[in-house]
């Protein structure tokens, strides 16, 4: 059953396994305010366990563009197109968050995102691929590392 996601009133429901719950939450929020702002529309969540489909495609893009692969579990997944975008969100327990951005009908506008929580460590397994993270302030989330590769393949 999708959740919508509160940003008036942030809650870790479905993040509670985190050591970073708090901040993940406010990650989440802030990516929940960005499309209610952006294009009216309501971020919704499902847990991971209930979203296999969602998990499978953010992994073949990330292991088909990067070799990456990443240890920690997954918690909730979104997955919803706005206008000519697809976006498919993973949120981790150990506070990262991925989204595949890709557009309909522009293959020069397509993405993958890293967003870290504030307290959590950068995963080792984009360490080994040289991300530089841009730091960026939320009132949701408090400080949040960012950083991004184009995708260059069909998916």
């Amino acid at each position: 059953m999708p959740a919508i996601v509160d940003f008036n009133h942030v809650s870790a429901a479905g993040l509670e396994s985190s050591p970073v719950a708090g901040a993940l939450a406010g990650l989440r929020a802030n990516e929940a305010r960005y499309f209610m702002n952006k294009y009216k529309h309501e971020f919704t969540v499902v847990p991971a366990s209930e979203s296999q489909e969602t998990l499978e495609y953010v992994n073949r893009v990330l292991k088909e563009e990067r070799g990456i692969a990443f240890a920690a579990q997954p918690l909730e997944t979104s997955r919803f197109q706005v206008e000519n975008i697809k976006w498919a969100f993973v949120f981790y327990e150990d506070g990262l968050a991925i989204n595949v951005m890709y557009t309909v009908d522009d293959p020069k506008k397509r993405a993958v995102g890293f967003k870290l929580s504030e307290g959590m460590e950068v995963p080792k397994e984009l360490e080994e691929k040289k991300f530089k993270f841009a730091r960026q302030k939320s009132k949701l989330a408090g400080t949040i590392r960012g950083s991004f590769f184009v995708i260059k393949g069909e998916y």
